[in-house]
Protein backbone atom coordinates (compact mmCIF):
# COMPACT_ATOMS: atom_id res chain seq x y z
CA UNK A 1 0.00 0.00 0.00
CA UNK A 2 1.12 3.53 -0.38
CA UNK A 3 0.08 6.05 2.13
CA UNK A 4 -0.54 9.81 0.34
CA UNK A 5 -0.11 12.81 3.57
CA UNK A 6 -0.18 16.12 2.26
CA UNK A 7 2.69 18.19 3.70
CA UNK A 8 0.81 21.34 3.92
CA UNK A 9 -1.94 19.49 5.85
CA UNK A 10 -4.70 21.03 4.09
CA UNK A 11 -7.13 18.05 5.48
CA UNK A 12 -6.19 15.74 8.48
CA UNK A 13 -7.11 13.05 5.97
CA UNK A 14 -4.66 9.92 4.79
CA UNK A 15 -5.26 8.47 1.60
CA UNK A 16 -4.09 4.61 1.35
CA UNK A 17 -3.48 4.12 -1.92
CA UNK A 18 -3.33 0.14 -3.20
CA UNK A 19 -0.15 -0.75 -5.54
CA UNK A 20 -1.99 -1.53 -7.49
CA UNK A 21 -3.40 1.94 -8.23
CA UNK A 22 0.31 3.17 -7.83
CA UNK A 23 1.30 3.59 -11.68
CA UNK A 24 -1.96 5.87 -11.39
CA UNK A 25 -0.34 8.72 -9.34
CA UNK A 26 1.93 8.72 -11.93
CA UNK A 27 -0.06 9.55 -14.58
CA UNK A 28 -1.53 12.56 -12.65
CA UNK A 29 0.77 15.41 -14.35
CA UNK A 30 -1.76 17.75 -15.60
CA UNK A 31 -1.81 16.81 -18.71
CA UNK A 32 -4.36 14.54 -19.43
CA UNK A 33 -7.98 14.72 -18.88
CA UNK A 34 -9.81 11.19 -16.61
CA UNK A 35 -10.17 9.13 -19.69
CA UNK A 36 -7.12 10.29 -20.64
CA UNK A 37 -5.46 8.77 -17.43
CA UNK A 38 -8.16 6.34 -17.88
CA UNK A 39 -6.30 4.91 -21.41
CA UNK A 40 -3.19 5.22 -20.10
CA UNK A 41 -3.30 3.15 -16.85
CA UNK A 42 -5.16 0.66 -19.06
CA UNK A 43 -2.38 0.12 -21.28
CA UNK A 44 0.19 0.30 -17.72
CA UNK A 45 -1.62 -2.43 -16.44
CA UNK A 46 -2.04 -4.44 -19.58
CA UNK A 47 -6.09 -4.83 -18.92
CA UNK A 48 -8.85 -3.34 -19.21
CA UNK A 49 -9.82 -1.43 -15.56
CA UNK A 50 -13.67 -0.41 -14.96
CA UNK A 51 -13.13 3.51 -15.63
CA UNK A 52 -15.47 4.11 -12.46
CA UNK A 53 -12.40 2.62 -10.45
CA UNK A 54 -10.63 5.27 -11.61
CA UNK A 55 -12.92 8.18 -11.49
CA UNK A 56 -13.26 7.00 -7.90
CA UNK A 57 -9.68 6.85 -7.21
CA UNK A 58 -9.45 10.77 -8.33
CA UNK A 59 -12.41 11.95 -6.54
CA UNK A 60 -11.09 10.92 -3.09
CA UNK A 61 -7.66 12.74 -4.02
CA UNK A 62 -9.50 15.43 -4.71
CA UNK A 63 -11.81 15.58 -1.64
CA UNK A 64 -8.40 15.57 0.30
CA UNK A 65 -6.74 18.12 -1.28
CA UNK A 66 -4.03 15.97 -2.83
CA UNK A 67 -4.74 17.13 -6.29
CA UNK A 68 -3.67 20.43 -7.54
CA UNK A 69 -6.21 22.29 -8.62
CA UNK A 70 -8.33 25.71 -8.11
CA UNK A 71 -10.29 23.69 -5.42
CA UNK A 72 -6.75 22.98 -2.95
CA UNK A 73 -5.62 26.37 -4.00
CA UNK A 74 -8.38 27.89 -2.85
CA UNK A 75 -7.97 26.10 0.75
CA UNK A 76 -4.76 26.93 1.02
CA UNK A 77 -5.65 30.55 -0.01
CA UNK A 78 -8.15 30.60 3.20
CA UNK A 79 -5.54 28.22 5.41
CA UNK A 80 -2.67 30.72 4.48
CA UNK A 81 -5.19 33.88 5.73
CA UNK A 82 -6.08 31.61 9.30
CA UNK A 83 -2.51 31.53 10.04
CA UNK A 84 -1.71 34.91 9.13
CA UNK A 85 -4.41 36.19 10.90
CA UNK A 86 -3.08 35.00 14.00
CA UNK A 87 -0.64 36.96 16.42
CA UNK A 88 1.96 34.63 16.53
CA UNK A 89 2.99 31.14 15.39
CA UNK A 90 1.64 28.55 17.99
CA UNK A 91 4.44 26.00 19.24
CA UNK A 92 3.10 22.73 17.19
CA UNK A 93 5.23 20.20 19.29
CA UNK A 94 4.23 22.06 22.80
CA UNK A 95 2.73 19.43 25.09
CA UNK A 96 3.70 16.80 22.46
CA UNK A 97 7.09 16.41 21.94
CA UNK A 98 8.15 18.67 24.90
CA UNK A 99 6.07 20.60 28.46
CA UNK A 100 3.72 23.29 28.07
CA UNK A 101 4.59 24.47 31.56
CA UNK A 102 7.30 26.68 31.10
CA UNK A 103 8.54 25.39 34.34
CA UNK A 104 8.27 21.85 33.33
CA UNK A 105 10.38 22.90 30.42
CA UNK A 106 13.03 25.18 32.72
CA UNK A 107 13.12 21.40 34.73
CA UNK A 108 13.65 19.69 31.82
CA UNK A 109 16.63 21.67 30.05
CA UNK A 110 17.80 21.90 33.74
CA UNK A 111 18.19 18.61 34.06
CA UNK A 112 20.58 18.02 30.35
CA UNK A 113 22.87 20.96 31.46
CA UNK A 114 23.27 19.33 35.10
CA UNK A 115 25.07 16.18 33.51
CA UNK A 116 27.70 18.77 31.64
CA UNK A 117 31.21 19.16 33.29
CA UNK A 118 32.29 22.79 34.13
CA UNK A 119 34.38 23.00 30.93
CA UNK A 120 31.13 22.38 28.94
CA UNK A 121 29.25 25.15 30.41
CA UNK A 122 31.97 27.87 30.04
CA UNK A 123 30.70 31.09 28.32
CA UNK A 124 31.43 31.65 24.31
CA UNK A 125 30.60 34.27 22.32
CA UNK A 126 30.60 34.36 19.05
CA UNK A 127 28.56 34.55 15.46
CA UNK A 128 27.13 31.39 15.15
CA UNK A 129 26.20 27.63 16.41
CA UNK A 130 25.43 24.63 14.91
CA UNK A 131 22.33 22.76 16.94
CA UNK A 132 20.26 19.52 16.49
CA UNK A 133 16.67 19.68 15.82
CA UNK A 134 16.02 16.08 16.56
CA UNK A 135 13.25 15.28 19.55
CA UNK A 136 15.29 16.50 23.27
CA UNK A 137 15.08 12.95 24.27
CA UNK A 138 17.50 12.07 22.26
CA UNK A 139 18.99 14.79 21.29
CA UNK A 140 19.08 17.05 24.57
CA UNK A 141 22.43 16.44 26.40
CA UNK A 142 23.99 17.63 22.81
CA UNK A 143 21.21 20.81 22.54
CA UNK A 144 22.67 21.37 26.39
CA UNK A 145 26.23 21.37 25.79
CA UNK A 146 25.81 23.92 22.81
CA UNK A 147 23.23 26.44 23.79
CA UNK A 148 24.84 26.47 27.25
CA UNK A 149 28.16 27.65 25.93
CA UNK A 150 26.32 29.83 23.89
CA UNK A 151 24.92 31.77 26.72
CA UNK A 152 27.34 34.62 26.19
CA UNK A 153 26.20 34.81 22.67
CA UNK A 154 22.69 34.82 23.46
CA UNK A 155 22.44 37.88 25.75
CA UNK A 156 25.03 40.23 23.17
CA UNK A 157 22.93 39.31 20.41
CA UNK A 158 20.50 42.41 18.52
CA UNK A 159 19.16 39.71 15.94
CA UNK A 160 19.14 35.80 15.77
CA UNK A 161 18.54 34.11 12.68
CA UNK A 162 17.56 30.40 12.59
CA UNK A 163 17.89 28.49 9.59
CA UNK A 164 16.07 25.62 9.74
CA UNK A 165 15.29 22.66 7.05
CA UNK A 166 12.02 22.63 5.62
CA UNK A 167 11.43 18.91 5.97
CA UNK A 168 8.06 19.75 3.44
CA UNK A 169 9.91 22.26 0.96
CA UNK A 170 10.17 21.97 -2.11
CA UNK A 171 13.88 21.97 -4.51
CA UNK A 172 15.79 25.21 -3.61
CA UNK A 173 12.79 26.50 -1.52
CA UNK A 174 13.88 29.56 1.05
CA UNK A 175 9.95 29.92 2.69
CA UNK A 176 10.10 32.74 5.28
CA UNK A 177 6.86 34.57 7.78
CA UNK A 178 6.32 37.52 8.92
CA UNK A 179 4.86 35.56 12.19
CA UNK A 180 6.86 36.26 15.72
CA UNK A 181 7.32 32.42 16.64
CA UNK A 182 5.61 31.61 20.15
CA UNK A 183 7.24 29.42 22.96
CA UNK A 184 6.34 28.34 26.33
CA UNK A 185 7.85 31.41 27.66
CA UNK A 186 6.38 34.14 25.37
CA UNK A 187 6.57 35.57 22.52
CA UNK A 188 10.16 35.83 20.30
CA UNK A 189 9.51 38.92 18.66
CA UNK A 190 9.88 39.01 14.88
CA UNK A 191 11.98 41.22 12.53
CA UNK A 192 9.33 42.71 9.88
CA UNK A 193 11.62 44.79 7.95
CA UNK A 194 14.12 42.18 7.29
CA UNK A 195 11.47 39.80 6.59
CA UNK A 196 9.96 42.40 3.80
CA UNK A 197 13.65 42.98 2.75
CA UNK A 198 14.30 39.14 2.25
CA UNK A 199 10.89 38.80 0.37
CA UNK A 200 11.78 41.31 -2.15
CA UNK A 201 14.82 39.79 -3.09
CA UNK A 202 13.25 35.84 -3.12
CA UNK A 203 10.24 37.18 -4.87
CA UNK A 204 7.15 36.93 -2.30
CA UNK A 205 5.73 34.48 -4.38
CA UNK A 206 8.81 32.37 -3.87
CA UNK A 207 9.00 33.35 -0.40
CA UNK A 208 5.42 32.77 0.93
CA UNK A 209 4.90 29.79 -1.05
CA UNK A 210 5.28 27.30 1.27
CA UNK A 211 4.76 29.67 4.12
CA UNK A 212 1.81 27.10 5.89
CA UNK A 213 4.94 24.57 6.19
CA UNK A 214 5.80 26.94 9.44
CA UNK A 215 2.68 25.77 11.08
CA UNK A 216 4.07 22.14 11.88
CA UNK A 217 7.93 22.26 11.26
CA UNK A 218 9.56 21.59 14.01
CA UNK A 219 13.58 22.05 12.68
CA UNK A 220 13.26 26.13 13.49
CA UNK A 221 11.09 25.40 17.13
CA UNK A 222 12.65 22.88 18.98
CA UNK A 223 16.14 25.80 18.53
CA UNK A 224 13.50 28.60 19.46
CA UNK A 225 12.48 26.72 22.68
CA UNK A 226 16.43 26.51 23.66
CA UNK A 227 16.85 30.13 22.70
CA UNK A 228 14.01 31.50 24.90
CA UNK A 229 14.91 29.47 27.92
CA UNK A 230 18.48 31.06 27.79
CA UNK A 231 16.57 35.05 27.31
CA UNK A 232 14.43 33.63 30.29
CA UNK A 233 17.29 32.45 32.32
CA UNK A 234 19.26 35.34 32.03
CA UNK A 235 16.14 37.40 32.99
CA UNK A 236 16.23 39.58 29.17
CA UNK A 237 13.95 40.50 26.68
CA UNK A 238 14.85 38.50 23.82
CA UNK A 239 15.85 40.01 20.57
CA UNK A 240 13.97 39.83 17.39
CA UNK A 241 14.78 36.59 15.48
CA UNK A 242 13.87 35.64 11.91
CA UNK A 243 13.10 31.83 11.15
CA UNK A 244 14.42 30.61 7.63
CA UNK A 245 13.04 27.29 6.03
CA UNK A 246 15.48 25.68 3.42
CA UNK A 247 14.12 22.71 1.20
CA UNK A 248 15.80 20.52 -0.83
CA UNK A 249 19.29 20.60 -2.91
CA UNK A 250 18.89 17.28 -4.22
CA UNK A 251 18.26 18.75 -8.05
CA UNK A 252 21.83 20.99 -7.28
CA UNK A 253 23.34 17.32 -7.00
CA UNK A 254 20.97 15.42 -9.22
CA UNK A 255 21.63 17.74 -12.43
CA UNK A 256 25.14 18.74 -11.97
CA UNK A 257 24.75 22.41 -10.79
CA UNK A 258 25.32 24.30 -8.08
CA UNK A 259 23.50 26.58 -5.54
CA UNK A 260 26.51 29.29 -6.03
CA UNK A 261 24.95 29.60 -9.69
CA UNK A 262 21.24 30.14 -8.56
CA UNK A 263 20.49 33.69 -8.73
CA UNK A 264 17.28 33.82 -5.86
CA UNK A 265 19.95 31.96 -3.24
CA UNK A 266 22.31 34.20 -4.19
CA UNK A 267 20.19 37.71 -3.83
CA UNK A 268 18.92 36.44 -0.42
CA UNK A 269 22.56 35.86 1.12
CA UNK A 270 23.76 39.21 -0.30
CA UNK A 271 20.33 40.60 1.05
CA UNK A 272 20.46 39.24 4.31
CA UNK A 273 24.62 40.41 4.45
CA UNK A 274 23.68 43.72 3.34
CA UNK A 275 20.59 44.09 5.41
CA UNK A 276 22.25 42.81 8.72
CA UNK A 277 25.19 44.90 8.57
CA UNK A 278 26.76 46.32 11.95
CA UNK A 279 24.34 44.33 13.82
CA UNK A 280 25.66 41.72 16.11
CA UNK A 281 23.72 38.53 14.38
CA UNK A 282 23.84 35.28 16.17
CA UNK A 283 23.40 32.93 13.28
CA UNK A 284 21.82 29.34 14.40
CA UNK A 285 21.65 25.70 11.94
CA UNK A 286 18.99 24.44 13.40
CA UNK A 287 20.11 20.77 11.70
CA UNK A 288 20.93 16.83 12.05
CA UNK A 289 23.29 15.11 9.56
CA UNK A 290 22.89 11.45 8.24
CA UNK A 291 20.03 9.43 8.42
CA UNK A 292 20.76 5.75 7.82
CA UNK A 293 19.56 2.23 8.48
CA UNK A 294 16.76 0.44 6.97
CA UNK A 295 14.18 3.23 9.07
CA UNK A 296 15.24 5.32 6.33
CA UNK A 297 15.69 2.64 3.20
CA UNK A 298 18.96 1.52 3.17
CA UNK A 299 18.70 -2.16 2.79
CA UNK A 300 22.01 -2.91 5.48
CA UNK A 301 21.71 -2.41 9.26
CA UNK A 302 24.48 -0.25 10.88
CA UNK A 303 26.33 -2.26 12.73
CA UNK A 304 29.76 -0.98 14.10
CA UNK A 305 31.87 -0.74 10.71
CA UNK A 306 29.40 1.16 9.24
CA UNK A 307 28.87 3.32 12.05
CA UNK A 308 32.74 4.27 12.42
CA UNK A 309 32.63 4.51 8.63
CA UNK A 310 29.79 7.19 9.00
CA UNK A 311 31.77 9.20 11.83
CA UNK A 312 34.01 9.62 9.69
CA UNK A 313 32.62 11.10 6.75
CA UNK A 314 30.67 12.95 9.42
CA UNK A 315 33.79 14.59 10.94
CA UNK A 316 34.84 15.49 7.25
CA UNK A 317 31.64 17.58 6.67
CA UNK A 318 32.33 19.01 10.81
CA UNK A 319 35.66 19.99 9.85
CA UNK A 320 34.81 21.95 6.64
CA UNK A 321 32.08 23.49 8.42
CA UNK A 322 34.20 24.53 11.33
CA UNK A 323 36.45 25.77 8.32
CA UNK A 324 33.70 28.52 7.36
CA UNK A 325 34.37 26.24 3.90
CA UNK A 326 30.83 25.90 2.06
CA UNK A 327 32.07 24.64 -1.26
CA UNK A 328 33.75 21.70 0.60
CA UNK A 329 31.31 20.94 2.71
CA UNK A 330 28.67 21.39 -0.52
CA UNK A 331 30.93 19.09 -2.75
CA UNK A 332 31.25 16.28 0.33
CA UNK A 333 28.10 15.96 0.06
CA UNK A 334 27.04 16.19 -3.60
CA UNK A 335 30.06 13.58 -4.41
CA UNK A 336 28.05 10.84 -2.72
CA UNK A 337 24.90 11.62 -3.93
CA UNK A 338 23.84 12.57 -0.29
CA UNK A 339 23.62 9.19 0.12
CA UNK A 340 23.36 9.82 4.47
CA UNK A 341 21.18 12.17 3.80
CA UNK A 342 21.94 15.06 5.37
CA UNK A 343 19.23 16.57 7.53
CA UNK A 344 21.05 20.22 7.54
CA UNK A 345 22.53 20.24 3.65
CA UNK A 346 20.69 23.65 2.52
CA UNK A 347 20.49 25.46 6.13
CA UNK A 348 24.40 24.87 6.81
CA UNK A 349 25.20 25.93 3.56
CA UNK A 350 23.08 28.60 3.25
CA UNK A 351 24.62 30.04 6.59
CA UNK A 352 27.91 29.18 5.76
CA UNK A 353 27.65 31.40 3.07
CA UNK A 354 25.98 34.22 4.76
CA UNK A 355 28.80 34.05 7.41
CA UNK A 356 31.65 33.97 4.84
CA UNK A 357 34.13 32.96 6.23
CA UNK A 358 34.29 31.31 10.38
CA UNK A 359 36.41 29.09 12.49
CA UNK A 360 34.67 26.74 14.20
CA UNK A 361 35.08 24.00 17.16
CA UNK A 362 32.77 20.95 17.50
CA UNK A 363 31.57 20.54 21.31
CA UNK A 364 29.29 17.57 20.82
CA UNK A 365 28.55 15.18 18.72
CA UNK A 366 25.75 11.17 18.60
CA UNK A 367 24.45 8.49 17.04
CA UNK A 368 20.86 8.49 18.19
CA UNK A 369 18.84 5.40 17.17
CA UNK A 370 16.12 5.95 14.75
CA UNK A 371 14.39 2.05 14.97
CA UNK A 372 13.54 -0.53 18.30
CA UNK A 373 16.16 -2.74 16.84
CA UNK A 374 19.01 0.22 16.70
CA UNK A 375 19.72 -0.98 13.05
CA UNK A 376 18.99 2.72 11.82
CA UNK A 377 20.68 6.18 13.56
CA UNK A 378 20.42 9.63 12.74
CA UNK A 379 23.87 11.54 13.84
CA UNK A 380 23.85 14.68 15.34
CA UNK A 381 26.49 17.42 17.10
CA UNK A 382 26.79 21.22 17.83
CA UNK A 383 29.64 23.11 16.94
CA UNK A 384 30.54 26.77 18.20
CA UNK A 385 31.58 29.31 15.11
CA UNK A 386 33.00 32.61 15.16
Amino acid sequence: MWLLRDPLHLTDQQLVIPQALAGMLLLLDGTRTAGEIHHAFCQHVGETVDFQVVENALAQLDAAYLLENERSRRVQRQQLAGYRAQPHRPPALAGIGYPQDPAQVVSLFQSYSDQLPAAAQEPWTGQAIVSPHIDYERGGPVYAQVWQRARAAVAAADLVLIFGTDHSGGLGTVTLTPLPYATPFGILPAAPALVDSLADALGPEHAYALELNHREEHSVELSAVWLHYLYHELDREPAPMVPILSGSFQHFVGNGHHPDTDRRLNRFITTLQRETAGKKVLAVASVDLAHVGPAFGDHFPMERARRLQLRASDRSLIAAINQGNHARFYDEIAAVQDRNRICGFSSIYLMLRYLDGVQGVEVAYEHCPADDQDASLVSICGLLLE
